[in-house]
């Protein structure tokens, strides 16, 4: 499940891609399959790198860039200003105590007039999940804020971005995050959460017209994530 449209980045050959809080390296991976793209992706979870470096292994005959990943801060990113042709955070920020400081790298490390996408939990559906559930944001490495969108555009253009376009993303995943905050978000026997994931996990592999359209008509609404689009000045 992508969270950014990948149209809109200039990935062309020999661009490089930093995936900022890779995790297990879903966009990494489909930065990936452009081709003669270097793709660069950091997380400080060993295990999520681990699935993330096995998946794009299993590319490499289909790709004809180069991968690496590696165990990083995003609060102190190891590479040098202006590396990357395009930055990538994605559900990253709403995690981390400096937020400011991890902005700062994420442009620091971007070419100047090069792309940055951000992504974070929409204020009203994460508000939501926070209301049902304490434990959802009160464990170690959850979320620890809700952004408005003037709030975090702000932040993204103090730091030297300048603000190109904006988009809702996935609300038929809202859902399924209220319930799990219902019965208990580490609960895995509720038939009702559990029915409603294998709706989502069919949703994402056939991705058919009628969900699509239901998709789109909801994100004004009740999207999971809202997705900034920026360049650097």
């Amino acid at each position: 499940m992508l969270t950014a449209d990948f149209s809109r980045l200039a990935l062309k050959p020999g661009a490089l891609f930093l995936d900022a809080g890779c995790g297990t390296g879903r966009h990494a991976c489909e930065a990936y399959r452009r081709p003669g793209v270097g793709v660069v992706g950091v997380d400080m979870n060993m295990d999520d790198l681990r699935k993330a470096a096995y998946t794009l292994f299993t590319m490499e005959n289909e790709a004809a860039g180069f991968w690496a990943v590696s165990r990083a801060d995003v609060t102190r990113l190891p590479f040098k200003d202006g590396t990357f042709d395009v930055v990538l955070c994605s559900e990253v920020l709403e995690h981390i105590p400096d937020n400011r400081r991890a902005v700062s790298e994420l442009v620091r490390v971007l070419k100047t007039g090069g792309d940055c996408v951000v992504t974070v939990p929409r204020y009203f559906p994460e508000r939501i999940c926070w209301a049902l559930s304490r434990d959802y944001h009160n464990e170690p490495g959850g979320h620890i804020r809700i952004y408005r969108n003037r709030q975090l555009l702000s932040l993204l253009e103090n730091a030297g971005l300048r603000f190109i376009r904006m988009e809702y993303r996935h609300a038929l995943h809202s859902p399924y995050w209220w319930l799990k905050c219902l019965v208990g978000h580490r609960r895995e026997d509720s038939r009702l959460v559990n029915c409603y994931l294998r709706f989502l996990e069919w949703d994402i592999m056939k991705q058919p017209r009628i969900t699509r359209m239901l998709d789109r008509l909801l994100n004004p609404l009740i999207s999971k994530s809202v997705v900034f689009y920026l360049k650097k000045n």
